[in-house]
């Protein structure tokens, strides 16, 4: 077999595979147009075509009036009176087609006003379904996925699904239906090789329109990728404004952004070009039929055969044809990239959750917040485990500090507490209770954490210290800020509770950004706490300041801390010193300390001031 002929077996399966996809994306779309549980969105859409029809009929019988009022001035020889008559008989023909054409827009219009809603409670509808699914999947997910080329993925779904409601029901089927009705006239009205030119004017129109606009949807996704591109590094590069700052990176980024904005540039380019060539080549083939048509029936009235307002009417009709055959190619080549924007998005949505609720999943029943890690074992993928038959009991109420170096294991277990993965071998419970047999909202709702980088949202202090509970009164959100010891700093501010944060907080320093993340979860009040290694990442008289803040919000709670700093955790009830997956020591400070193995050796190695990566 040949390589030609292996392409274009290859092309042939690329073009079979996206008729499928389009219609498998149609399918999925159908349901937001005619909802089986919305009446008022279904009689919206029978509305909506019923006015579409109308406005559809009135347009083609216009042309009608036009010619009656050409042969109605028509010169006659009946004299003075036959002339008053024709004269009148034209101006009331005139005025009939004016009211004509001003009911076609009406109904028109009518028809956009009443499909309206429908478009906008789809496009709001499958927005919402999208963000939530969004939410919905797993951490693994999220941390492969780039946040700019999601966005605008997202973005470009979403508006696609009211183009191609409204263009695949407003422009296509109008098209069709008003291409009938003309046919029929000009076959019943005039000839079969009226209709015959018409016809095959119209089919060569849309066959060359269809290939062309084939090949300018390739280029247009080749231009959305690049946009994605583009907008991804875009986005990656502001959110790290800090980091290309330190780096002296600025034209380093400006350099891979303008790569981007190449290849762009280049496929806009093509874009461009190939709809030059595109609107000439349609504009040639409608001018041919229309030519032909008018000689025809020029001859025809020349003949005798027709008259001066059938050489109108065809003209009329003719043109009526050419303004919507003249956005087909638009049309079509917007509804093809809709649909390839809508599939990216479907098949966001198709994408399966990891971690799921069991069918007969219950609410997390709190009775003291005991935990006990039996025998897990875990790995990110299975060539490299990361837990290796790990067991804990926590007790309610107990402080346990869990420590080790880099790798051991140490964020891993946060993240089976809150399930964002699902043990690959083993149990984790809470009094007694399978996480995975309650519901990941519950054990969400359980469960709080102070992480080592704080990040908030670009809103107010305020809001960001309500996070953790939404109807929280503003005495309750006072109250918590005093805990966390970050109130006379709030209240010190011009604006106080309604200062803005910034970006991720970055109008806020370290230890600041730590204190709201502290008053938020004490807001939320949970019976179990994870802290993250809450304070490595701040100074030393920072630390020690919210360590005692801490210190008071784990009281009455069963803690979970993770520590890169020792002195931070000598006074855990329990300290689990992990290595490789595994716990190799554990017991207070003093009993570790005592014991003289792997936790003494970090402890003087930190002492001595030779800080030890764990």
């Amino acid at each position: 077999m040949s390589v030609d002929t292996i392409d274009n077996q290859a092309e042939a399966d690329s073009q079979t595979e996206a008729r499928r996809s389009g219609l498998r994306t149609i399918r999925r779309v159908l349901p937001y147009l005619w909802p089986a549980d919305n009446r008022e969105i279904r009689v919206r859409v029978v509305l909506a075509l019923v006015a579409l029809v109308v406005a559809r009929v009135v347009s083609v019988i216009t042309p009608f009036l036009y010619k009656g009022a050409v042969d109605a001035m028509a010169p006659d020889d009946g004299g003075s009176d036959a002339t008053f008559m024709l004269i009148t008989g034209a101006v009331g023909l005139t005025i009939a087609y004016g009211v004509a054409r001003l009911m076609t827009v009406g109904f028109n219009q009518l028809r956009d006003v009443i499909f309206a809603k429908v478009g906008q409670r789809s496009l709001r509808k499958l927005a919402l379904e999208t963000f939530r699914h969004m939410h919905a999947l797993s951490l693994r997910y999220h941390l492969t996925r780039k946040t700019g080329g999601l966005s605008r993925i997202i973005e470009r779904g979403v508006k696609g699904v009211d183009f191609l409601l409204r263009f695949m029901l407003f422009s296509i089927g109008p098209l069709v239906l008003e291409l009938v009705m003309i046919g029929a006239i000009m076959f019943f009205v005039f000839d079969v090789w009226y209709l015959t030119v018409i016809v095959v004017t119209i089919a060569v129109y849309i066959w060359f329109t269809f290939k062309v606009t084939e090949w300018r949807v390739q280029v247009r996704k080749q231009m959305n990728d690049k946009d994605t591109d583009a907008n991804q590094k875009a986005i990656d590069s502001l959110l790290n404004y800090e980091t290309v700052k330190y780096f002296n990176a600025e034209d380093r980024e400006a350099e891979r952004y303008d790569e981007s904005m190449k290849g762009y540039e280049k496929a806009a380019l093509t874009t461009s070009y190939s709809l030059a060539f595109l609107n000439f080549g349609q504009s040639l083939l409608i001018t041919a039929g229309l030519v032909i048509v008018m000689v025809m029936a020029a001859i025809g009235v020349n003949n005798g055969d027709l008259t001066v307002g059938d050489f109108v009417l065809v003209n009329a009709y003719m043109i009526q044809i050419t303004m919507p055959l003249n956005f087909l190619g638009t049309v079509y080549r917007e509804i093809r990239q809709s649909l390839i924007d809508m599939g990216e998005m479907f098949d966001l949505l198709r994408y399966q959750r990891e971690v799921q609720d069991k069918p007969d999943a219950t609410d997390l029943q709190i009775a003291g917040g005991a935990m006990h890690f039996d025998s897990i074992k875990f790995g990110y993928d299975s060539e490299r485990p990361i837990l290796q038959g790990l067991s804990l009991s926590v007790a309610a109420g107990e402080t346990v500090a869990i420590v080790g170096p880099s790798g051991s294991g140490k964020s891993t277990i946060g993240r089976l507490m809150f399930r964002f993965y699902d043990v690959t071998g083993g149990a984790l419970s809470i009094d007694g209770q399978d996480v995975r047999d309650v519901t990941q909202n519950s054990l969400h709702q359980n469960i709080g954490i102070v992480p080592q980088d704080t990040v908030l949202f670009n809103d107010t202090i305020g809001y960001n210290i309500a996070y953790g509970r939404p109807d929280a009164s503003f005495e309750e959100i006072v109250a918590a800020a005093k805990a966390a010891r970050i109130h006379d700093f709030i209240d010190g501010l011009v604006a106080g509770y309604d200062t803005a944060v910034g970006e991720r907080g970055l109008k806020l320093s370290g230890g600041e950004k730590q204190r709201v993340g502290i008053a938020r979860t004490l807001l939320k009040n949970p019976p179990v706490l994870l802290l993250d290694e809450a304070t490595s990442a701040l100074d030393t008289d920072t630390e020690r300041d919210i360590q005692e803040s801490l210190r008071q919000m784990s009281e009455g709670r069963t803690v979970i801390t993770i520590a890169h700093r020792l002195s931070t955790v000598v006074d855990a009830d329990k300290i689990v010193v992990l290595d490789a997956g595994q716990i190799i020591e554990q017991g207070t400070h003093e009993q570790l300390l005592a014991r003289e193995g792997r936790y003494s050796q970090m402890w003087l190695r930190q002492a001595s001031g030779e800080d030890e990566s764990i």
